[in-house]
């Protein structure tokens, strides 16, 4: 009894102090008795006396700002020495109280949130910790350190990944530019200018800015996974290649390099999976794993591939995926490989022949006839090739039908041309005429 009276006594003592400095406007005194208060409170104990006058204290007549702001972040450092999980929530939800709507407390708001949302997440409340999250936009925080800022969007996204709100997710995750992971951080920084915002400095469990992309493109591997959209994923898993912490470590960069390997002949024919596909051949690194550097010439070379004799070779490469750095290459990954295949092999086939019947084409493919039309016509669909099949003579024919001018032009090319080779020849035996009755005169 004796010691709860000398803290009220001591309390009562510390608000007199702070009522006469608050409302001379001294800063410092204001600031010091305020944090002297909570100090009491902790040193007690008393996590409800704590909280009620954290309240009382921000609630005073012309608070100053200053002393708010030393209350909070005094209390912040109470939050991890807190008896049980019931007082810490208590006590973050008053800090969060206090704070809210204060520009000059909103780093401080964001911090709180994200150690809610933890326990939130720890307790199995997924959706509502990725709920907390979105209701604070760090994007805006001009004081806010890079990094944090970086780390808490990444937060943000990881929930709803997590909560299968993939919408959202791609929204949250528009928010960094991945540009800014190539920024030259050793860089001197630029002192303020007088009037510009202070950025303060990141705490020390926030990751690097390198260790930070690395997060932000396993997360995007995670959400393009979900529509499999394998060239996004080739891209996501190629930046991870290209972090130098990566790329110095064989033990961290050749399974990367297998990923990469995958997914670029996973992903549909085009003009970017094609760059993407010449870059990686001519890595040096890809001596290391010859397996895959022949995957890969295989595709690229204008030949049909075999699909047996193909996933006889590497089937034990694709099951060992899943004890791999990504785990395994999805549930669809081997019914896309045999497609990517089978598109390949027509893409062979039409720059071979100009016509050929449905019957050849399926045999060439290891198909059948129907399986063969089927997978041509889809082809033809989403605009990878040109193709016409005349089906009631079974035949497909993969020249470009031209138009009357296009005809027109290309006669009036050749009979240039053909007329050119005329009047060289003519010039040609005109000038043996010549020197062979030079060579009879006498």
């Amino acid at each position: 009894m004796g010691d709860s009276g000398n803290l009220e006594a001591s309390i009562d003592r510390l608000l007199n102090e702070e009522k006469q400095m608050r409302l001379a406007e001294n800063v410092a005194g204001t600031r010091k008795a305020a944090t002297e208060i909570l100090q009491l409170c902790f040193e007690a104990k008393d996590w409800k006396l704590l909280n009620e006058q954290i309240l009382n204290l921000s609630k005073k007549r012309g608070q100053l700002k200053q002393a708010v702001q030393s209350m909070v972040q005094q209390a912040m450092q109470y939050i991890d020495q807190t008896p049980d999980i019931e007082t810490r929530i208590e006590l973050i939800k008053t800090l969060n109280n206090v704070s809210a709507g204060k520009i000059y407390v909103e780093i401080e708001r964001a911090r709180l949130t994200r150690k809610l949302a933890k326990i939130k997440e720890d307790q199995g409340q997924i959706a509502e910790a990725a709920d907390l999250m979105q209701e604070v936009a760090v994007e805006t925080f001009g004081a806010m350190a890079k990094t944090e800022k970086i780390a808490f969007i990444l937060e943000q996204v990881r929930l709803c990944l997590d909560r299968q709100d993939y919408v959202r997710a791609q929204i949250l995750s528009r928010k960094i530019n991945p540009r800014v992971f190539d920024a030259d951080t050793k860089k001197d920084k630029k002192k303020p200018k007088e009037g510009e915002n202070i950025v303060e400095e990141a705490p020390a469990d926030i990751p690097t800015l390198l260790e930070l992309k690395r997060i932000y493109y396993e997360l995007m591997i995670r959400y393009y996974s979900h529509n499999n959209e394998y060239l996004e994923i080739c891209r996501s898993y190629k930046a991870i290649y290209d972090i130098p912490s990566v790329k110095e470590n064989p033990e961290q960069w050749i399974p990367v390099l297998r990923k990469i390997c995958w997914f670029l002949v996973l992903a549909p024919h085009d003009p970017m999976q094609s760059s993407l596909l010449n870059a990686t051949l001519e890595d040096k690194n890809l001596s290391e794993i010859p397996d895959f550097k022949m995957l890969l010439k295989q595709v690229v070379t204008m030949e049909v591939i075999q699909w047996t004799s193909l996933w006889n070779k590497y089937k034990d490469e694709f099951e060992k995926e899943r004890t791999m750095v990504g785990g395994s290459l999805g549930d669809k990954a081997g019914e896309d490989l045999k497609l990517r295949i089978i598109e390949h092999n027509i893409l062979v086939v039409s720059k071979y022949y100009s016509r050929i019947t449905l019957k050849r084409l399926a045999e060439l493919l290891c198909l059948s006839i129907e399986e063969a039309e089927k997978h041509l016509s889809e082809m033809v669909v989403s605009k990878a090739l040109i193709a016409k099949i005349d089906r009631p003579s079974g035949i497909v024919c993969f020249q470009v039908s031209k138009d009357s001018n296009e005809i027109l032009n290309s006669w009036a090319v050749n009979l240039e041309k053909l007329l050119d080779l005329v009047e060289k020849s003519c010039h040609q035996i005109h000038k043996e005429t010549m020197v062979h009755k030079a060579a009879l005169r006498p």
